[in-house]
């Protein structure tokens, strides 16, 4: 049998609030898999530690930061990210502020010819996110004021967090010279597959739950899916958490 631990992590200039996942051996367990075993040890944890209201009464408070982006391509650098939408939230589903810009493009770039096709099927969406531009260097360094004057630790929402957070991190890293989300970004269908006990690929929105989404219009601005993702995702934590 394994036991998890938790350690602060080693690499140099590492944010606090980083930890690295250890597993360790042990002797005896809850199980013939380290899953088995941590699926005991969770279940025992106290209330506490999980509920609500301490996410929200904290001083470290955590903002959940949904957000959407629309690129010209696959891999953030080589391509660029046309636009940004975020929209902020406590885990009551209580909307802080929100944040958009389009972006100019890089200007040793080139669009993906496959996402350039795709861009000509939806032209709503890309008269949408090409007006009123910005240099990248102008609207990175507002998204990090706008981040931090809400106080207490960003976290990254987003649907695929794996895709968006790429170009987000890029960016902030490239153009503002810090990133306020440190790692801190969850997933929405990660953390549907945790809920529904389902695998990955079955966890799309058609499978979640009606009672998860909200009765908002959908739309091509990137802002205002961020505000309809963020609004899904807090009513996953009271489905999570309780009330």
């Amino acid at each position: 049998m394994m036991e998890a631990a938790w350690r602060p992590p080693a690499r140099t200039g590492a944010r606090p609030d980083e930890y690295e996942f250890v597993v360790q051996p042990r002797l005896a367990g809850h199980g013939p898999t380290l899953f088995a075993g941590l699926s005991k040890r969770v279940e025992q944890a106290s209330p506490t530690v999980l509920s609500s209201q301490t996410m929200s009464e904290s001083s470290l408070r955590e903002i959940y930061v949904s957000t959407d982006i629309e690129t010209d391509g696959p891999l953030a650098g080589r391509y660029s990210m046309l636009s940004i939408g975020s929209a902020a939230y406590l885990a009551e589903k209580e909307l802080l502020g929100t944040f958009s810009a389009n972006l100019e493009t890089l200007p040793a770039s080139a669009p993906d010819p496959k996402t350039a096709a795709w861009w000509a099927t939806q032209p709503e969406a890309w008269s949408a996110c090409r007006q009123n531009l910005e240099a990248p260097t102008v609207a990175l360094k507002r998204y990090v004021v706008w981040l931090k004057a809400f106080g207490g630790r960003p976290v990254f929402v987003g649907y695929p967090a794996a895709f968006d957070f790429s170009f987000v991190y890029w960016y902030l890293t490239e153009f503002a010279g810090e990133n306020p989300f440190g790692y801190s970004a969850i997933d929405i269908k990660t953390y549907a597959m945790a809920l529904l006990r389902k695998p990955y690929r079955a966890c799309g929105k058609q499978s979640m739950p009606p009672e998860w989404f909200d009765p908002v219009r959908h739309t091509p601005v990137a802002l205002d899916d961020a505000i309809e993702q963020g609004r899904l995702f807090c009513n996953m934590l009271k489905a999570n958490f309780g009330a």
